[in-house]
């Protein structure tokens, strides 16, 4: 087959180190490209390309931030912010795809089709900015990392309850990678004074079938008007869900909505100045959310993510006293504390396989449990009664020995202002109780292999 990603003259910055490390990621992305169409050796080509990739990627933002910093060049900032991104989220998030479906075609078109399109894109528009001097205005408006999260998790709850996916936000810099193929849709709201609100939700077309599918039971083998309008609906609801994110958002009307192609929505696109650029792995196909205001959006202080940075500190408790390390071999320990005698059995269930489960009905009994057996995690409740989760979390913070432990929330709530609440608390995760036991399983076996891999 011939070559996808090809070299082009018009890639070049004019900064040799830079253009020479741009074409070898070209070439990187070539083999792998190849190597994916070779059934017999794939598994194996792919995964070292993938490793060769990643390796060099990540030296090449080292060695381009250190010339951006060696020339004072202002943009240094928001460049590295999308290297961390691209770094900390998306190839992870890509691996661990390609990982657990064994790289299966779409894994590999996915982690294709977003690192080329990232590669080409970074290149062009970023960049090529360096050797001009100017700042990265794509970027310029895009929100703080804690209210990313908090807008991650609101579309990630409102896609479980609609569709019981489980998403993983993959990038907060979605650059406008094709990931698939989808259904673009545009939605232009305004106010009377004519201040704008624009969205772009992308759809790829697995999401889609599977949406139509769990509502009508009719299987679509291909995008169709059907699912044309399924994707416009879907667009709508969600963007009109989170116009709460926005200031004076009952002002606004919606005035325009247009389904564009790939290439169309591109070129819109790279003019705007987003807000939030999310992109989310649903586990039936990628889903991009993209919102750009021409005022501000509210920011409320007091908010903070979730993030996978909360593990090196935990890592950092432990190597200062490692006496708290569980011994090697023995199951992690796990206290549910929950004011329902139903949830605290249907937990016991799920977990005793593979955990050692305490058990305690309120925020007095878990400090007792956490004095007698320290345990691994705590899974809180976040709505029980006399003492909720939150007067719980800050108990349980308050005291010096206790602080180090990580604790996630089970809640029923789905709402942005919860979310926003709990996240403040910086818990290391936020369950919902909606979730079917085996994501609810899964989500605390990916704690503890990220602790595992970090430790």
């Amino acid at each position: 087959m011939e070559t996808q990603f090809v070299w082009n003259e018009r890639y070049e910055i004019g900064v040799t180190l830079i253009d020479q490390e741009h074409k070898k990621l070209f070439h990187i992305l070539n083999k792998l490209f190849h190597f994916g169409q070779q059934e017999e050796k794939s598994h194996w080509a792919c995964q070292e390309a993938v490793k060769y990739f990643k390796d060099h990627t990540l030296q090449h933002f080292a060695n381009e931030e250190d010339y951006m910093a060696s020339i004072d060049y202002k943009g240094l900032v928001t460049h590295k912010r999308i290297h961390k991104n691209f770094r900390e989220r998306t190839l992870p998030a890509l691996e661990r795809e390609l990982e657990q479906t064994n790289y299966s075609e779409n894994s590999i078109s996915h982690f294709l089709g977003v690192c080329a399109g990232w590669l080409v894109g970074h290149t062009l528009v970023e960049d090529q900015l360096i050797v001009s001097g100017n700042d990265v205005k794509h970027w310029e408006n895009l929100l703080p990392e804690e209210e990313q999260t908090v807008m991650g998790q609101t579309i990630a709850n409102l896609l479980h309850s609609m569709f019981q996916l489980n998403p993983q936000l993959i990038s907060n810099c979605y650059g406008g990678e094709k990931f698939g193929n989808g259904i673009y849709d545009r939605l232009i709201y305004r106010s009377k004074d004519q201040k704008k609100l624009e969205f772009f939700l992308i759809f790829e077309e697995p999401m889609i079938i599977h949406a139509v599918g769990s509502v009508t039971d009719r299987k679509a083998a291909a995008v169709s008007v059907m699912l044309i309008h399924v994707a416009g609906y879907l667009a709508r609801h969600l963007a009109e869900r989170t116009m709460q994110f926005f200031a004076h958002a009952e002002e606004f009307t919606l005035k325009d909505e247009q389904i564009l192609t790939y290439e169309q929505f591109q070129r819109v696109y790279e003019k705007q100045s987003p807000q939030f650029s999310l992109l989310f792995d649903t586990g039936k196909g990628y889903f991009a959310y993209c919102a750009a205001a021409s005022g501000p959006i509210r920011s409320e202080n007091g908010v903070w993510p979730i993030t996978e940075n909360a593990m090196a500190e935990i890592d950092k408790c432990f190597r200062k006293n490692p006496k708290t390390k569980p011994a090697a071999g023995k199951k992690k320990r796990l206290l549910v504390v929950d004011d329902s005698d139903f949830m605290l059995k249907a937990m016991i269930s799920l977990l005793e396989n593979d955990y050692e489960v305490t058990t305690a009905k309120s925020g007095l009994s878990a400090i007792r449990s956490m004095t007698l057996t320290r345990p691994d995690l705590i899974l809180l409740d976040y709505e029980m009664p006399v003492c909720n989760g939150k007067q719980v979390l800050e108990m349980i913070r308050s005291e010096k020995e206790f602080t180090a432990i990580p604790v996630m929330f089970l809640t029923n709530k789905v709402d942005p202002v919860s979310v926003k609440s709990a996240i403040a608390l910086k818990p290391e995760g936020y369950l919902l109780k909606s979730l079917s036991t085996e994501c609810v399983k899964k989500e605390i076996d990916l704690f503890f292999e990220k602790q595992k891999h970090k430790n």
